[in-house]
């Protein structure tokens, strides 16, 4: 709109400017015109005045030629200072013009110069504004790649666990061989455990029968699980069990070398305690009775008796065995201590020792007359009351030795359960 009007004033002023030079070029021609009617003029009055003298013709001719050219000289100067006056305000308008021009021009410039300024820093606010979006943008597009990428650890994750999924859906086989298991009747079993990261895994429950044959060899175990553990061990539980858990009553353990594990009693993980070089020595007497001389054959006792700490989930146990099967001398954690049930259900009237043993006196029994003497290690809670197949202690036939004789007993582990298990993925 500025420069529609810039152009306006500058047309408008331009038609100003030659309308003036054309009206100025006229006025010497009007002049030029007046001069030739004076002429023509005189010519008439000169013709009217033929009968004048000759001398006053020449004469008025003479002053009418001289007037005629000083009145031509002076309109010829008059219209030269007005040529010039005219030359001279054309420029001083041209001038003006010009000026106005720049001036108008120059206003238009800083206008456009401010326009300029203006939509430059519209320009650079845009810009500005376009960068923020660009940042804004990047930010956001970041801000995707980001969660791009921890939606892309997600789906590793997924991915690991979907692996996990197809170990755990994938299965490898465990394979056990034991020896010297006993039947644990109808209310109990047995039960496989994994370590794998330090937490068990169980790998099955089984039964064996009077013969020593287990109910089942070879369990379908967890691909994953069977590969990383580090140890196996076999428990007691009660049948049938709700406790996921394994029980306390751990029977064998041992470690992982390649894919073969030993299990043993001894193990960490299952009772571990060593018995070798442990001495173990009883003697016969009859303390409770009356006649307690003359009975001493009827009564058994285990004093200094010192024995390995058993872990939780284990006892020991005396018994005396004999024609008539197994009879408890009672249950007992400690040697200096008296035994679960003291001087025993069939003991004399009196008081008996602070250790463990019994008294045979009503119903009286000779334990010389062919009777062995046992200590075992039992399962707590216990499952039967026969000894179980830990009988670390024996001595197979019990003698008469005197009252208070004492007599030893073999240690004996030969006889513990073992086995192996084997794994095949």
């Amino acid at each position: 709109m500025k420069k529609r009007l810039l152009l306006s004033l500058i047309v408008l002023l331009t038609a100003a400017i030659v309308i003036s030079a054309c009206a100025r070029s006229q006025e010497p021609s009007s002049t030029s015109v007046s001069a030739t009617m004076s002429d023509d003029s005189m010519d008439k009055d000169d013709a009217m005045s033929k009968n004048d003298t000759m001398g006053k013709e020449d004469t008025m001719a003479k002053e009418d030629a001289m007037t005629n050219d000083d009145s031509m000289d002076k309109a010829q100067d008059m219209s030269h200072d007005e040529e010039k006056e005219d030359m001279d305000n054309e420029s001083m308008e041209k001038d003006g013009s010009m000026a106005s021009e720049a001036s108008m021009e120059k206003k238009d410039g800083d206008m456009t110069s401010d326009a300029s300024m203006e939509k430059e820093d519209d320009s650079m606010a845009s810009d500005n504004t376009m960068e923020q979006k660009d940042d804004a943008m990047a930010s956001d597009e970041s801000m995707k790649k980001e969660d791009g990428e921890m939606s892309s650890d997600g789906s590793m994750e997924k991915k690991d666990g979907g692996m996990d999924s197809e170990d755990a859906m994938m299965k490898g086989t465990l394979t056990l061989s034991f020896t010297n298991f006993p039947n644990l009747g109808p209310d109990w079993a047995y039960e496989g455990w994994l370590i794998v990261n330090g937490k068990p895994v169980t790998t099955g429950v089984f039964t064996v029968d009077d013969k020593g044959m287990a109910s089942t060899t070879e369990f379908p175990v967890d691909a994953h699980a069977l590969k990383n553990a580090t140890a196996f061990v076999l428990t007691i539980e009660p049948n049938p069990d709700e406790n996921p858990a394994p029980s306390a009553i751990h029977i064998l353990g041992g470690d992982f070398r390649d894919d073969t594990a030993t299990l043993t009693v001894s193990h960490s993980l299952a009772l571990g305690v060593d018995f070798n070089g442990v001495q173990v020595s009883y003697i016969l007497g009859a303390p409770s009775s009356e006649m307690a001389a003359k009975d001493y054959r009827k009564g058994i006792w285990w004093p200094n008796l010192k024995l390995p700490d058993l872990p939780q989930g284990w006892v020991y146990e005396g018994w005396v065995v004999g024609p008539d099967g197994p009879i408890s001398t009672g249950r007992f954690t400690s040697g200096d201590m008296a035994d679960s049930d003291g001087n025993g259900p069939t003991a004399g009237p009196k008081p008996g020792p602070s250790f463990p043993g019994q008294d045979f006196i009503n119903p009286p029994i000779d334990l010389t007359s062919g009777y062995a003497a046992v200590i075992s290690i039992e399962p707590e809670p216990d499952y039967s009351p026969l000894p179980f197949a830990l009988k670390p202690f024996i001595d197979e036939r019990i003698e008469d030795v005197g009252d208070h004789g004492s007599q030893d007993m073999e240690t004996r582990t030969d006889g513990f359960p073992m086995g192996t298990v084997q794994r095949t993925n």
